[in-house]
């Protein structure tokens, strides 16, 4: 292995992980040496753009916390995850699409009662979202998990408020027995996704924005059935067709219907303008 050059140097480390005992990894590490070492060769990468390449893998390490997930960020603006998300989520015609799980997700959302409101003092237009959960053949599928997070009217999720302790606009929920889910929220906006970070560095430097359509975010878990984690978008946003994640999905755009005011779907006088959504989410059964 003496005198390594720029055509037997990737043979070479492939040799090195021939006896890798799991064939899975054994794979996806061959893969990954390959294509990189041909990325290199192709664009005949320099040391220093090598060395700022790294520089800028560690400052996207850097930028992650518990609140915070900058390489997720990353492989959803590379569109990375929305291809993740298709090879391993092909459904049926009936089924309902996956997109992108997305940075902002929090486990162990509070649990709420159907009806209630999500919003924990969020700012924005109250929206009133009526849902049901099927199966592929129609049937009603009771006590689903159904985690629900979404920003706020300035385009923020809790998270990203500093010294917020409280969750707002997120919330775990279980169906009724006909697969039923009802809950109060507020109305999604278009937001920038956050570019304080080496993801913004990249975007600027690549003459990209970096808005989101206005979205809902839904993952819906119930034994017996594939998890799905998907949005619902507002048809009228003008970031639809350049969604700086690449996660639209035609069958996921909902119908936000907008009241200037009156009585809203839980019986409550809305002095102000608020809106509704109705969707049916359609489950894949689990592979037998």
């Amino acid at each position: 292995m003496r005198n390594i050059n720029e055509d037997t140097i990737t043979p070479a480390v492939l040799e090195r992980m021939a006896e890798c005992p799991n064939p899975r990894l054994k794979e996806i590490m061959s893969a990954l040496v390959r294509h990189m070492h041909d990325f290199a060769r192709e664009v005949k990468l320099t040391e220093a753009e090598w060395a700022e390449g790294i520089g800028f893998l560690t400052a996207t390490g850097q930028k992650c916390t518990d609140k915070r997930q900058e390489f997720i960020l990353l492989s959803d603006t590379l569109g990375l995850s929305m291809l993740v998300v298709a090879l391993n989520h092909a459904k049926s015609a009936q089924a309902t699409e996956a997109t992108v799980f997305g940075p902002f997700h929090v486990p162990g959302a509070p649990e709420l009662a159907l009806g209630d409101d999500i919003s924990g003092g969020a700012r924005g237009e109250p929206l009133f979202v009526n849902a049901t959960v099927r199966g592929r053949d129609g049937e009603p599928v009771s006590n689903a998990q159904v985690d629900v997070w979404e920003a706020d009217a300035e385009g923020f999720y809790d998270v990203q408020r500093a010294g917020l302790d409280w969750p707002q606009g997120r919330a775990v929920f279980r169906t009724d027995s006909e697969g039923r889910l009802w809950f109060r929220g507020v109305l999604p906006v278009a937001y920038p996704i956050p570019t304080d970070g080496p993801v913004g560095v990249m975007l600027k430097a690549t003459k990209r924005h970096p808005w989101r359509p206005a979205h809902v975010h839904f993952m819906i878990q119930a034994p017996g059935y594939e998890t799905l984690i998907t949005h619902v978008f507002r048809g009228d946003d003008a970031y639809l067709d350049s969604d700086a994640v690449f996660g639209v999905r035609s069958s996921l755009i909902g119908n936000f219907e907008s009241h200037p005011g009156g009585v809203a779907p839980d019986g409550s006088v809305q002095a102000r303008p608020f809106h509704t959504l109705a969707f049916d989410f359609v489950l894949e059964p689990s592979p037998t």
